[in-house]
């Protein structure tokens, strides 16, 4: 850890980097003070285990990933989770950062967008939360329509266009490093003209020498350093390169092997942050490297039960079929037809019976009643006869029923007992196809 954040070993020498306070109850106190309040500070005094540069690199980094800094932390690292916004999201309404939540929607992990610091700190309300499975998708859309060859061929056109600038900031870098140089060699001619006894106006001279010295080495590799930045040539190589990227960007974003981590890293190679504000409608505002802006509308994300709800137009269909067919032949039905529930899946009884509950259609076993059909006990009651006989009768097709519901329960039309003969007066019933129980069974007529 000391290497990472004592600049002692990158070579600095520095002094003052805390403040040592008493308070009133007469304890002590230490506090650390940002960079620019420090009594001292000489980068490259000696030499370090890392270079300066590095550990500048760290301090950012370190500054970016660190929860602790709070608003002060730009963006978080990419993880695993397939939020693609994740840490470059900015609430529209208050301008802090928007953190991540997931949701399980349907076997999936749905990302939610949450600006609630001020409700865990003070106890507010939340601020804004969006579901942002849509955001995320039109986000990559976004992505996919610019970075097309046509784009690409303007961007590295502006290119050829600032490297055909540069040379002149190049030119005049130069001439300021002349005039560096220029002093320079005056200072060091006057120390070499002064007359060696005179020590006070020598050591005058001779500090002055060693001041344009500094500068002019200054000047030299802030030139070297602008000449990097600036002066790069694009060649035909590169160019092809580039455009072959802008072919295969489609291919590798939409691979299922590209994982969430590695599509948030490209993200955030080409955007900044993304603003979101929740109206009737939802804005994002997509801010990309460079600061050109780009704003999608988008609609309010449905509630869960209406984005899936099963259409209605299904919901009719089960209605009308519910007339004459049990649940577990509808769901057959609507499975055959290619149907499908709501959330994707295929239809089962249990499905069809909790629609007709949700809309109020009546089953197939509530129809045959308001037809006045009977069932067991009723049909018994009326023929005189136990339940037992009412079911011989009806395996031996003596009765006439329908299958009701998924519980095997029948339904009995009131007037259908069929006898084969007619009898007058008390006869015993002889017939084939009764039942050895039920084949004496005295029936008045």
């Amino acid at each position: 850890m000391l290497l990472l954040h004592n600049p002692r070993y990158a070579g600095a020498y520095c002094y003052g980097r805390t403040r040592y306070s008493r308070r009133a109850d007469g304890g002590s106190s230490i506090k650390k003070l940002p960079r620019d309040e420090w009594h001292t500070l000489i980068p490259d005094a000696h030499d370090g285990y890392i270079t300066w540069e590095e550990y500048e690199d760290n301090q950012r980094r370190l500054l970016a990933s660190a929860q602790a800094y709070g608003l002060d932390r730009r963006k978080s690292p990419p993880r695993e989770g397939p939020a693609l916004l994740q840490g470059i999201v900015i609430c529209g309404v208050c301008g802090k950062r928007m953190r991540v939540q997931y949701r399980s929607r349907g076997g999936k992990i749905i990302p939610l967008y949450m600006c609630e610091r001020d409700a865990i700190q003070y106890g507010s309300p939340v601020c804004q939360s969006i579901m942002g499975d849509e955001i995320d998708a039109a986000v990559g859309r976004l992505l996919l329509e610019t970075i097309t060859p046509l784009a690409m061929e303007a961007a590295l056109a502006v290119q050829q266009e600032v490297s055909a600038r540069s040379d002149e900031a190049e030119r005049l870098r130069m001439q300021q490093v002349e005039r560096a140089r220029h002093e320079a060699d005056i200072a060091r001619r006057r120390y070499m003209l002064v007359d060696p006894d005179n020590r006070l106006v020598a050591d005058t001279l001779e500090a002055d020498w060693n001041e344009k010295l500094r500068a002019l080495r200054e000047a030299k590799e802030d030139c070297e350093r602008r000449r990097n930045e600036d002066q790069i040539q694009i060649n035909e190589e590169v160019r092809s390169r580039v455009k072959a990227l802008t072919t295969d960007f489609p291919r590798l974003w939409n691979d299922p092997n590209t994982s969430d981590r590695d599509r948030k890293r490209i993200v955030r190679l080409l955007i900044d942050d993304v603003t979101l504000i929740k109206k009737d409608k939802i804005i994002v505002h997509v801010r990309f490297k460079g600061g050109t802006t780009t704003t999608l509308t988008l609609p309010k994300p449905k509630h869960v039960q209406e984005k899936y709800r099963t259409p209605l137009a299904v919901v009719e269909q089960i209605r009308d079929l519910a007339k004459h067919h049990i649940d577990r032949q509808i769901a057959k039905i609507l499975n055959e037809r290619g149907h499908r529930s709501g959330r994707g899946s295929a239809f089962n009884p249990n499905i069809i019976k909790n629609l007709r509950k949700r809309h109020g259609v009546k089953s197939y076993y509530e129809h045959l009643r308001d037809s006045g059909m009977l069932n067991a006990t009723e049909m018994a009651a009326r023929l005189g006869v136990c339940r037992e006989t009412v079911w011989a009768w009806r395996s031996a097709g003596l009765l006439e029923a329908y299958l009701a519901n998924e519980r095997n329960e029948y339904l009995f039309e009131p007037t259908c007992v069929n006898t084969p003969v007619k009898h007058m007066g008390k006869k015993i019933v002889e017939h084939s196809r009764l039942p050895k129980f039920a084949s004496k069974q005295i029936i008045e007529e």
